[in-house]
């Protein structure tokens, strides 16, 4: 479900907006690595959760 994220890039969880933006730090599989502004760093199963993309400028 979240194939498209690549290190870098900016997303949100859906399922817990309180963690603010976050930023991938690596995918492997379906686990992807993300670093939130409000939670740290967590592990995400991509299995389970679809990350939302940060589009600069937009919101």
């Amino acid at each position: 479900m979240n194939e498209f994220l690549e290190p870098g890039m900016l997303v949100t969880n859906p399922q817990a907006p309180e963690w603010g933006r976050g930023q991938v730090q690596s995918r492997i599989g379906d686990k992807v690595t993300v670093n939130f502004e409000h939670a740290g760093k967590r592990v995400i199963d991509g299995r389970r959760v679809q990350l939302s993309l940060v589009i600069e400028g937009q919101g």
